[in-house]
């Protein structure tokens, strides 16, 4: 399963461990168990962010998704199916 993450302040789902930087999350639909497992790749991915730096300017600018892809983020499955709005792209 995919989920797209864009920093965010106001509507986070989740923060960084290492900085506290919140993040909105587009989720395809998931249960639980698969949302619990996407929880932890994405708290890994985002201390990933900190080998060079420290602070929040260690996350990417625009959304980005885990697990990583190649494509364009806005035809993601997560971004369509999580209904992710056009700035987070």
């Amino acid at each position: 399963m995919q989920v797209m993450c864009k920093s965010s302040n106001q509507e986070a789902e989740t923060c960084c461990s290492v900085c506290g930087q919140g993040f909105a999350l587009y989720w395809e639909r998931q249960n639980k168990m698969e949302r619990a497992a996407t929880l932890k790749e994405v708290a890994k991915t985002l201390r990933s962010h900190h080998k060079k730096q420290a602070g929040p300017e260690a996350h990417p600018d625009r959304g980005f998704l885990v697990p990583e892809w190649n494509g364009p983020a806005a035809f993601s499955g997560a971004a369509i199916l999580g209904n992710a709005p056009s700035w987070a792209l």
